[in-house]
């Protein structure tokens, strides 16, 4: 485990090592600075894979190597890259711009969206939206009837505004992610109702998020390695390092064979959306498992005193409540038990 540079997901080729390696240090020297981190996105944008391509280990990689610089950056790469693989799939170019996706639900009524000649009107509130009011577009998900369907929306125009004063987080500062809300905003549609969440590249994205967090852990990791050769490290010191090795190798291998999966075709269907939960459920115990080693090992000095490992903690636990924790639990077991389903 290198106390610096990128983070691999699997075997890369030297070009794809230099590749990762200068976007990783792009992450650092913006950390923490959100229209740096855009200009990182957009560049990363014309020049990644998406999954699905053949090489979705380098994808994941290059997440993982920019959350190990910086969370504040990876939260900004990760959905533009998830955008530029939703309208892929959906055969539709990409405008010009940073894109958002804004597909989580929120308490009260739904966004809805009601035909407008050719394009649709989007009309409510919707949750979570993570820098709406520096990016260009968004894809977001709003009701149609019963039906959720996916739009293409220009965050410019009049009919959105931005909730201010909700954003109160200690992690993820930067990253204003309250509601918006949406008045007669002109929306184009991507995909037929019901097409996000059943195309296979929702579970791929899935993962994707994993390997953010895969790298943000190791970005902690490498903060205890360093510590523990600033001085003779104890036994709980070697311990919490074997530990923190070991939790981070079983989300590295399960990230490495759900990328050849995926590249495979296999991950498709229910079996894809299986591996997402498998995957992240694998890779938010780990990233969980080195906040905690990470606290007991370092003690409060880091935490009050180092400004990058401060922020990596707070951003970390922030990031890791995308993942719904025994609610996702309950959801593989429940897949489990439909027909067919693979035992062990």
């Amino acid at each position: 485990m290198p106390d610096a540079g990128p983070v691999l997901v699997g075997g890369r080729t030297d070009l794809e090592q230099v590749e990762l390696a200068d976007l990783h240090e792009r992450a650092v020297e913006s950390a923490a600075d959100v229209d740096s981190a855009l200009k990182v996105a957009l560049d990363a944008g014309a020049r990644l894979p998406v999954p699905g391509d053949g090489r979705t280990a380098h994808l994941w990689s290059a997440l993982a190597s920019v959350a190990a610089a910086d969370l504040t950056v990876a939260r900004v790469l990760e959905p533009h890259l998830d955008a530029l693989a939703i309208l892929g799939q959906a055969h539709e170019s990409p405008e010009a711009g940073a894109y958002g996706v804004f597909a989580a639900e929120g308490p009260g009524e739904p966004l809805r969206a009601s035909p407008d000649g050719w394009v649709h009107q989007l009309d409510g509130r919707k949750h979570w939206c993570s820098l709406a009011g520096v990016l260009d577009r968004a894809l977001v998900s709003a009701w149609v009837g019963d039906r959720r369907q996916l739009f293409s929306v220009d965050l410019r125009q009049p009919g959105v505004r931005v909730v201010p004063g909700t954003w109160v987080a200690r992690g993820l500062v930067a990253v204003d992610s309250g509601p918006v809300d949406f008045a007669g905003a002109t929306a184009r549609k991507v995909g037929e109702p019901d097409w996000y969440l059943e195309r296979p590249g929702f579970a791929w994205g899935g993962i994707g998020v994993a390997a953010v967090w895969f790298g943000g852990a190791v970005g902690i990791a490498r903060r205890m390695r360093r510590a523990a050769m600033a001085r003779t490290p104890d036994q709980v010191a070697l311990m919490h390092l074997g530990a923190v090795d070991t939790v981070l190798h079983a989300a590295r291998c399960t990230l490495e064979q759900a990328a050849s999966a995926t590249d495979a075709g296999v991950l498709t269907g229910s079996d894809g959306w299986r591996a997402a939960l498998r995957v992240r459920e694998v890779v938010a115990h780990a990233a969980e498992q080195v906040l905690q080693r990470a606290a007991h090992g370092l003690g409060p000095g880091p935490l009050a005193t180092d400004e990058d490992h401060a922020r990596r903690v707070a951003d970390l636990e922030l990031y890791l409540r995308q993942w719904h924790a025994e609610r996702d639990q309950a959801a593989l077991g429940q897949e489990l038990l439909r027909p067919g389903a693979p035992g062990w």
